[in-house]
Protein backbone atom coordinates (compact mmCIF):
# COMPACT_ATOMS: atom_id res chain seq x y z
CA UNK A 1 0.00 0.00 0.00
CA UNK A 2 2.69 2.66 0.37
CA UNK A 3 4.05 1.80 -2.81
CA UNK A 4 1.24 2.71 -4.53
CA UNK A 5 1.00 5.99 -2.07
CA UNK A 6 4.95 6.71 -3.32
CA UNK A 7 5.96 6.82 0.50
CA UNK A 8 8.95 5.13 1.77
CA UNK A 9 9.34 4.04 5.61
CA UNK A 10 12.59 5.43 7.75
CA UNK A 11 12.21 3.26 10.56
CA UNK A 12 14.98 4.34 13.50
CA UNK A 13 16.15 2.61 16.08
CA UNK A 14 15.40 3.87 19.21
CA UNK A 15 16.77 2.75 22.83
CA UNK A 16 13.57 2.42 24.89
CA UNK A 17 11.06 -0.63 25.72
CA UNK A 18 9.57 0.87 22.53
CA UNK A 19 12.32 0.46 20.23
CA UNK A 20 11.35 2.53 17.13
CA UNK A 21 9.67 5.55 15.32
CA UNK A 22 8.48 5.03 12.01
CA UNK A 23 9.93 8.03 9.97
CA UNK A 24 8.47 8.76 6.13
CA UNK A 25 9.36 10.39 3.23
CA UNK A 26 8.30 11.53 -0.68
CA UNK A 27 9.49 12.72 -3.46
CA UNK A 28 7.45 16.20 -4.17
CA UNK A 29 7.56 18.54 -7.06
CA UNK A 30 9.82 20.94 -5.32
CA UNK A 31 11.92 18.28 -3.90
CA UNK A 32 11.57 15.86 -0.75
CA UNK A 33 9.67 15.93 2.12
CA UNK A 34 10.20 14.08 5.90
CA UNK A 35 7.46 13.27 8.57
CA UNK A 36 9.38 12.91 11.60
CA UNK A 37 13.21 12.84 12.55
CA UNK A 38 14.00 10.56 15.26
CA UNK A 39 16.11 11.21 18.55
CA UNK A 40 19.23 13.29 18.17
CA UNK A 41 21.87 10.53 18.74
CA UNK A 42 24.21 8.72 16.35
CA UNK A 43 22.15 6.10 15.30
CA UNK A 44 19.60 8.39 13.90
CA UNK A 45 22.55 10.60 12.37
CA UNK A 46 23.66 6.97 10.70
CA UNK A 47 20.62 6.23 9.50
CA UNK A 48 19.91 9.47 7.72
CA UNK A 49 23.06 10.14 6.16
CA UNK A 50 22.99 7.71 3.23
CA UNK A 51 19.12 8.50 2.55
CA UNK A 52 19.87 12.36 2.44
CA UNK A 53 22.80 12.11 0.22
CA UNK A 54 21.99 13.37 -3.17
CA UNK A 55 18.64 14.55 -2.38
CA UNK A 56 16.98 17.85 -2.17
CA UNK A 57 15.20 17.57 1.13
CA UNK A 58 12.60 20.43 0.71
CA UNK A 59 10.29 20.38 3.82
CA UNK A 60 10.47 18.74 7.41
CA UNK A 61 7.20 18.18 9.12
CA UNK A 62 7.47 17.72 12.68
CA UNK A 63 4.04 15.46 13.71
CA UNK A 64 4.68 16.37 17.64
CA UNK A 65 7.62 17.09 20.02
CA UNK A 66 8.38 14.01 21.62
CA UNK A 67 11.94 13.51 20.93
CA UNK A 68 11.67 10.23 19.13
CA UNK A 69 9.75 12.45 16.55
CA UNK A 70 11.15 15.76 17.14
CA UNK A 71 14.74 15.53 18.35
CA UNK A 72 16.69 15.13 15.04
CA UNK A 73 14.41 17.88 13.35
CA UNK A 74 17.56 20.43 14.22
CA UNK A 75 20.32 18.93 12.79
CA UNK A 76 18.16 17.45 10.41
CA UNK A 77 17.34 21.05 8.94
CA UNK A 78 20.93 21.80 9.30
CA UNK A 79 22.25 18.97 6.92
CA UNK A 80 19.61 19.56 4.29
CA UNK A 81 18.92 23.45 4.70
CA UNK A 82 14.46 22.46 4.61
CA UNK A 83 11.82 24.20 6.10
CA UNK A 84 10.54 23.41 9.16
CA UNK A 85 6.51 22.52 9.85
CA UNK A 86 4.94 21.72 13.19
CA UNK A 87 2.09 23.51 15.08
CA UNK A 88 2.79 26.31 17.27
CA UNK A 89 1.71 24.59 20.78
CA UNK A 90 4.07 21.72 20.36
CA UNK A 91 7.19 24.16 19.02
CA UNK A 92 6.19 25.94 22.33
CA UNK A 93 6.27 23.00 24.56
CA UNK A 94 9.43 21.77 23.15
CA UNK A 95 11.55 24.47 24.40
CA UNK A 96 9.53 25.12 27.87
CA UNK A 97 9.97 20.80 28.54
CA UNK A 98 13.37 20.91 28.34
CA UNK A 99 14.25 24.44 30.05
CA UNK A 100 16.04 25.09 33.30
CA UNK A 101 12.82 25.83 34.47
CA UNK A 102 10.72 23.11 34.12
CA UNK A 103 13.62 20.65 34.42
CA UNK A 104 14.26 21.81 38.10
CA UNK A 105 10.88 22.37 39.41
CA UNK A 106 10.09 18.51 38.17
CA UNK A 107 11.77 17.00 40.98
CA UNK A 108 9.61 18.72 43.31
CA UNK A 109 6.33 18.01 41.20
CA UNK A 110 7.25 14.21 41.24
CA UNK A 111 7.90 14.54 44.92
CA UNK A 112 4.23 16.12 45.39
CA UNK A 113 2.74 12.93 43.55
CA UNK A 114 4.20 10.77 46.31
CA UNK A 115 6.75 9.38 44.87
CA UNK A 116 9.92 8.98 46.86
CA UNK A 117 12.46 11.85 46.80
CA UNK A 118 15.33 10.13 45.71
CA UNK A 119 13.12 8.21 42.89
CA UNK A 120 11.71 11.81 42.23
CA UNK A 121 14.63 13.44 41.17
CA UNK A 122 15.86 10.14 39.40
CA UNK A 123 13.23 10.83 37.09
CA UNK A 124 13.80 14.79 36.59
CA UNK A 125 17.42 13.96 35.73
CA UNK A 126 16.17 11.28 33.13
CA UNK A 127 14.21 14.06 31.49
CA UNK A 128 16.61 16.51 31.69
CA UNK A 129 19.35 13.42 30.06
CA UNK A 130 17.09 14.56 26.85
CA UNK A 131 18.43 17.32 26.08
CA UNK A 132 21.34 16.50 23.95
CA UNK A 133 18.76 14.09 22.16
CA UNK A 134 16.90 17.01 21.12
CA UNK A 135 19.24 19.68 20.44
CA UNK A 136 19.47 22.04 18.34
CA UNK A 137 16.23 22.95 18.45
CA UNK A 138 14.93 23.29 14.81
CA UNK A 139 13.83 27.12 13.37
CA UNK A 140 10.20 26.44 12.71
CA UNK A 141 9.32 28.26 9.45
CA UNK A 142 5.40 27.38 9.54
CA UNK A 143 3.37 26.38 12.13
CA UNK A 144 0.69 23.90 11.02
CA UNK A 145 -3.08 24.18 11.20
CA UNK A 146 -5.34 21.79 11.06
CA UNK A 147 -7.19 21.94 7.48
CA UNK A 148 -3.80 22.56 6.25
CA UNK A 149 -3.58 20.87 3.01
CA UNK A 150 -0.50 19.74 1.00
CA UNK A 151 0.65 16.80 -1.29
CA UNK A 152 3.25 14.07 0.12
CA UNK A 153 4.06 11.20 -2.07
CA UNK A 154 0.49 10.92 -4.94
CA UNK A 155 -1.97 12.10 -3.02
CA UNK A 156 -2.94 15.35 -0.99
CA UNK A 157 -3.41 15.07 2.98
CA UNK A 158 -5.34 17.20 5.17
CA UNK A 159 -3.85 18.14 8.76
CA UNK A 160 -6.38 17.21 11.92
CA UNK A 161 -5.28 18.13 14.88
CA UNK A 162 -5.22 15.17 17.82
CA UNK A 163 -4.44 16.67 21.04
CA UNK A 164 -4.23 13.77 23.99
CA UNK A 165 -0.77 12.56 23.21
CA UNK A 166 0.33 15.64 23.25
CA UNK A 167 -1.47 19.25 23.34
CA UNK A 168 -0.21 19.78 19.49
CA UNK A 169 -0.19 16.84 17.99
CA UNK A 170 -1.67 16.24 13.98
CA UNK A 171 -2.59 13.62 12.11
CA UNK A 172 -2.06 13.39 8.13
CA UNK A 173 -5.46 12.18 6.30
CA UNK A 174 -6.09 11.46 2.52
CA UNK A 175 -10.07 11.46 1.86
CA UNK A 176 -9.71 10.10 -1.56
CA UNK A 177 -8.04 6.62 -0.93
CA UNK A 178 -9.40 6.79 2.97
CA UNK A 179 -6.09 6.21 4.60
CA UNK A 180 -4.57 8.33 8.01
CA UNK A 181 -0.93 8.82 9.05
CA UNK A 182 -2.06 8.63 12.72
CA UNK A 183 1.12 9.21 14.28
CA UNK A 184 1.53 8.21 17.78
CA UNK A 185 -2.59 8.88 17.98
CA UNK A 186 -3.94 5.60 16.75
CA UNK A 187 -1.20 2.31 17.38
CA UNK A 188 -2.03 -0.55 16.76
CA UNK A 189 -0.86 -2.74 19.60
CA UNK A 190 -0.26 -0.35 22.57
CA UNK A 191 -2.76 2.76 23.19
CA UNK A 192 -0.81 6.02 23.12
CA UNK A 193 0.77 7.46 26.62
CA UNK A 194 -2.00 10.23 27.45
CA UNK A 195 -0.23 12.22 30.33
CA UNK A 196 0.02 15.28 32.37
CA UNK A 197 3.26 16.81 32.94
CA UNK A 198 2.60 19.77 34.90
CA UNK A 199 2.10 22.41 32.29
CA UNK A 200 -0.28 22.64 29.54
CA UNK A 201 -3.67 21.24 29.19
CA UNK A 202 -4.63 20.27 32.22
CA UNK A 203 -6.90 17.35 31.43
CA UNK A 204 -5.37 15.64 28.17
CA UNK A 205 -6.77 11.89 28.66
CA UNK A 206 -10.67 14.24 27.54
CA UNK A 207 -8.94 16.09 24.82
CA UNK A 208 -7.80 12.68 23.42
CA UNK A 209 -11.03 11.08 23.62
CA UNK A 210 -12.74 13.79 21.93
CA UNK A 211 -10.26 13.63 19.80
CA UNK A 212 -10.90 9.85 18.92
CA UNK A 213 -14.85 10.08 19.07
CA UNK A 214 -13.90 12.99 16.34
CA UNK A 215 -11.75 10.58 13.97
CA UNK A 216 -14.25 8.10 14.06
CA UNK A 217 -16.43 10.16 11.76
CA UNK A 218 -13.31 9.56 9.32
CA UNK A 219 -13.66 6.39 8.98
CA UNK A 220 -10.55 5.69 7.76
CA UNK A 221 -9.70 2.53 6.01
CA UNK A 222 -6.19 2.14 6.16
CA UNK A 223 -3.79 3.46 9.41
CA UNK A 224 -0.12 4.50 9.03
CA UNK A 225 1.38 4.68 12.26
CA UNK A 226 4.66 5.99 13.92
CA UNK A 227 5.19 2.74 15.65
CA UNK A 228 4.18 -0.43 14.63
CA UNK A 229 2.77 -1.89 11.02
CA UNK A 230 -0.06 -0.02 9.27
CA UNK A 231 -3.27 -1.60 10.03
CA UNK A 232 -6.88 -1.62 8.48
CA UNK A 233 -9.80 -0.40 10.04
CA UNK A 234 -9.19 2.89 12.24
CA UNK A 235 -12.55 2.38 13.77
CA UNK A 236 -12.50 -0.92 15.40
CA UNK A 237 -8.92 0.23 17.46
CA UNK A 238 -10.83 3.51 18.21
CA UNK A 239 -13.04 1.68 20.05
CA UNK A 240 -10.86 -0.70 21.63
CA UNK A 241 -8.36 2.17 22.77
CA UNK A 242 -11.72 4.30 24.14
CA UNK A 243 -12.71 0.90 26.51
CA UNK A 244 -9.19 0.64 27.24
CA UNK A 245 -9.35 4.26 29.01
CA UNK A 246 -12.98 3.13 30.44
CA UNK A 247 -11.50 0.32 31.95
CA UNK A 248 -8.74 2.09 33.46
CA UNK A 249 -11.19 5.00 35.02
CA UNK A 250 -13.25 2.24 36.91
CA UNK A 251 -10.06 0.48 37.92
CA UNK A 252 -8.96 3.72 39.60
CA UNK A 253 -12.47 4.57 41.30
CA UNK A 254 -12.22 1.18 42.70
CA UNK A 255 -8.96 1.55 44.25
CA UNK A 256 -10.00 5.25 45.38
CA UNK A 257 -11.92 3.83 48.19
CA UNK A 258 -9.16 4.49 49.99
CA UNK A 259 -7.50 7.44 49.91
CA UNK A 260 -4.29 7.37 48.16
CA UNK A 261 -1.37 9.54 46.12
CA UNK A 262 -0.56 9.02 42.73
CA UNK A 263 2.61 7.16 43.19
CA UNK A 264 0.24 4.85 45.55
CA UNK A 265 -2.24 4.84 42.78
CA UNK A 266 0.67 4.15 39.90
CA UNK A 267 1.94 0.89 41.78
CA UNK A 268 -1.37 -0.54 42.25
CA UNK A 269 -2.59 -0.07 38.36
CA UNK A 270 0.90 -0.68 37.18
CA UNK A 271 1.83 -3.20 39.57
CA UNK A 272 5.75 -3.62 38.21
CA UNK A 273 9.15 -1.64 38.16
CA UNK A 274 9.84 0.56 35.95
CA UNK A 275 13.16 2.57 35.02
CA UNK A 276 12.95 6.28 35.75
CA UNK A 277 12.18 7.06 32.11
CA UNK A 278 9.23 4.76 32.02
CA UNK A 279 8.23 5.72 35.47
CA UNK A 280 7.75 8.97 34.09
CA UNK A 281 5.35 7.61 31.35
CA UNK A 282 3.19 6.13 34.07
CA UNK A 283 3.11 8.57 36.47
CA UNK A 284 1.78 11.16 34.17
CA UNK A 285 -0.61 8.68 32.75
CA UNK A 286 -1.83 8.02 36.48
CA UNK A 287 -2.29 11.64 37.11
CA UNK A 288 -4.10 12.38 33.56
CA UNK A 289 -7.07 9.89 34.15
CA UNK A 290 -7.18 11.27 37.74
CA UNK A 291 -7.28 14.68 36.56
CA UNK A 292 -10.26 13.42 34.38
CA UNK A 293 -12.11 11.99 37.18
CA UNK A 294 -11.62 15.26 39.14
CA UNK A 295 -13.10 17.37 36.48
CA UNK A 296 -16.05 14.74 36.23
CA UNK A 297 -16.66 15.41 39.77
CA UNK A 298 -15.94 11.61 40.42
CA UNK A 299 -13.17 11.99 42.87
CA UNK A 300 -11.48 15.06 44.44
CA UNK A 301 -8.12 15.97 45.14
CA UNK A 302 -6.29 17.98 48.46
CA UNK A 303 -2.75 18.52 49.68
CA UNK A 304 -2.07 16.83 53.01
CA UNK A 305 1.65 17.39 54.39
CA UNK A 306 2.93 18.02 51.28
CA UNK A 307 1.93 15.66 48.90
CA UNK A 308 -1.91 15.23 46.37
CA UNK A 309 -4.13 12.56 48.35
CA UNK A 310 -6.69 11.57 45.52
CA UNK A 311 -10.49 10.10 47.46
CA UNK A 312 -13.82 9.62 46.75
Amino acid sequence: MLDSLEVSYVTIDLPFRLNHVNCFMAKGEYGWTIIDSGLHNSITYNKWKPIIKNKKVANIIITHYHPDHYGFAGRLQELTGAKVFMTEIDKNTAIRNWGEKNIDSLGENYYKCGIPKETAYEMANNEAGFTPLVTPYPKVDYFLQEGNKFYFGKYEYEVLNAPGHSDGLICLYNKEKSVLFSTDHILPKITPNISYHFHGERNPLEKFLESLHKFKKLEAEFVIPSHGEPFWNANKRIDEIINHHYERLSKILEILVSPRSVYEINNLIFGRNFTSHEMRFAIGETISHLEYLVNRGECTKEMVNGIYIYKI
